[in-house]
Parts: C-alpha cells; structure tokens; sequence
C-alpha cells in the first residue's frame, strides 16, 4: 500500500510542477529553478554545518604521569634454627616446645592423636 502511496504522489507532484512551469514564461522559470536551487543549497549546506556542529565532541584527558617504579631489595629470608636430631639443643627444643614430648622416642603426641616425629 506504502507504494502506490508513494507513486500517486509522486504523479500528482510532477502534474503539480508541469501545471506550474507551463503557465509561467521561460523567464520566469528559469527564475524559480534558480531560486530553487538556491534553496536547496541552503538547506543542503545547513544541514552539513548542522549536523558538523552538533557532533559530540571527546576531549582526551591530559596525559597522566606517573613516577617509575622503585624496586626495593627483597627483604633477607627468614631462617628458622632447628637442632639436629638426637643433639643436646634437639632435645632441650622439643621438651620446650611440645608438652607431650618423649625423649626416649623423639615423638610427641599431636592434637591429632597421632604421634609424631620432633623436628
């Protein structure tokens, strides 16, 4: 239906336009074809313009600066002193640290319930 909308239209537009250019003289018709003219670059350049200046405009951030990186030794690593086993210093360690420490066996009873090996 859109097209025969379109096409009765149009045939009415151009019978409307051949109506008018043949009642006026070549003069004046070449008057209002550059009057039309005219006004169609008008509309035509306001439209570029327009549209030109009604475009978002993105501003970029001010770069950013940021200092180096600092690198910073690594901090000295943490050394745990365990007596060796069956020493003197193993089983004062032991005796101090597990209650349940038996120097006979070197094991101590775990919160586990099960026995094990002082370290």
């Amino acid at each position: 239906m859109f097209k025969k909308i379109a096409i009765t239209t149009t045939a009415l537009a151009l019978i409307a336009g051949a109506t008018l250019t043949s009642q006026s003289t070549p003069a004046e018709a070449a008057k209002g074809w550059q009057v039309g003219v005219g006004i169609a670059g008008g509309l035509a350049a306001g439209a570029i313009i327009g549209s030109a200046l009604a475009q978002p405009r993105y501003h970029a951030p001010p770069p950013a600066y940021y200092p180096g990186p600092v690198y910073r030794p690594a901090p000295a690593p943490v050394v745990v002193y365990r007596p060796a086993p069956w020493s003197p210093a193993w089983y004062n360690y032991c005796s101090r640290k597990y209650r349940s420490f038996n120097p006979n066996t070197g094991y101590f009873l775990a919160y586990s319930g099960q026995h094990k090996f002082c370290r």
